[in-house]
């Protein structure tokens, strides 16, 4: 009796267990743990690199900022002197942060964009697809840094004008200005419709950064920044795509708030450290105090972008990858 054909042992085909066949989350893993040591290398730099350019961007803030903690400390004295309590105004340190703000937003956005190009590159090392801007050394690396800066500045320019707009109007029409009497009579229908106004508008703004979720891997794949999030748009309000970026983003906001406030909370200690520190060496309680202030926040954000923001780019890497089109080979 004749025995049955065997196929030679090597060319025997075996199951497929590419990353097309696993799951997002199984993918995002592996993808972390085979490439652990270069995307901890590429945090850490970031990290660092940011944290020192933040600090120093801060002292040179508080440094413009100290004649007006030099008028705080001055009313502070008078009114000891005339036996009043005093209660400090900080609406012009409000607007010199809203003012700076933009600064601080630059760093996360350098940032955020040199991790998502590090971490797009080692999801590309393990499908085995490189992106379009293919290239080993650091140089390709360095350049698709630009484009996804671009796609972060140009993602906030799509969703945030909105909700901030409607906000600001919202606020002329229902809110509390002193010596000002309401345009709306508080109670009516039109009041109720604007002062929910905000609300709706932001939760338009979600749906647009949801939408706009994968542009920063676009970018890292080598799209330009308007193609990049052109290409998200189609991605994620699709049938399949909209689910998975919905299931994504989700438990990833959630991790990093969760993470950000017990960050914080443990860094609460910096507090008064910082202000026993400070304040005997500038003489000025309130510079002090407001140094204290931000010192937990700014712990809390470099270990929440230390901790979540790999795993976030690496899987939106992944999930990138799964939903765009199929590259052609000529």
């Amino acid at each position: 009796m004749p025995r049955p054909h065997r196929q030679p042992p090597s060319l025997r085909t075996t199951p497929t267990t590419g990353p097309s066949q696993r799951g997002l989350a199984a993918t995002t893993w592996g993808v972390l743990r085979r490439h652990r040591g270069a995307l901890a290398r590429a945090t850490v730099r970031v990290v660092g690199a940011a944290g020192l350019a933040g600090l120093l961007v801060t002292s040179a803030i508080f440094a413009l900022a100290w004649p007006l903690f030099t008028r705080m400390r001055n009313r502070r004295a008078w009114y000891q002197y005339v036996e009043d309590p005093y209660l400090h105004e900080s609406t012009d340190l409000v607007l010199v942060a809203l003012c700076t703000l933009p600064l601080f937003l630059l760093l996360l956005g350098i940032g955020s964009a040199a991790l998502q190009s590090v971490c797009s590159r080692a999801v590309a090392a393990e499908t085995g697809e490189p992106p379009r801007s293919a290239g080993t050394g650091p140089e390709p690396l360095r350049a698709r840094v630009r484009p996804v800066l671009f796609v972060y500045a140009l993602r906030g320019l799509i969703v945030w004008p909105l909700p901030i707009g409607v906000a600001a109007w919202a606020d002329s029409l229902t809110g509390y200005h002193l010596d000002t009497p309401l345009p709306l009579e508080r109670g009516s229908w039109p009041y109720v419709l604007v002062s929910a106004s905000p609300a709706v508008a932001l939760g338009v703004a979600v749906l647009l950064r949801l939408a706009l979720s994968l542009a920063p891997a676009a970018a890292a794949d080598g799209l330009g920044p308007w193609a990049a999030v052109r290409r998200s748009w189609s991605l994620a309000w699709t049938r399949t795509g909209a689910p998975r970026v919905l299931v994504l983003a989700l438990p990833l906001a959630a991790v990093a708030a969760g993470v950000l406030r017990l960050a914080v909370q443990a860094a609460l200690p910096l507090r008064p450290l910082v202000r026993e520190l400070l304040e005997p060496a500038t003489g000025n309680f309130f510079a002090a105090y407001y140094a204290g202030v931000l010192a937990p926040v700014v712990v809390g954000v470099l270990v929440t972008v230390a901790l979540v923001l790999p795993v976030a780019c690496t899987a939106f890497a992944v999930l990138h990858d799964r939903l765009r089109p199929p590259v052609r080979r000529g």
